[in-house]
């Protein structure tokens, strides 16, 4: 069975400040399965 895969992330440090990003692509296999999912989220601020 395959599975779904949402991969790629990206995270920077810098002056003590962090920034995250995701490309909000979700495949299974070869098929992109949702192309705006939402990888990373805010947790406070």
């Amino acid at each position: 069975m395959q599975q779904f895969e949402g991969t790629t992330i990206l995270g920077v440090r810098r002056d003590g400040r962090v920034a995250m990003a995701g490309d909000g692509q979700v495949t299974l296999g070869d098929t992109v399965m949702k192309g705006n999912a939402r990888k990373v989220r805010r947790l406070y601020g």
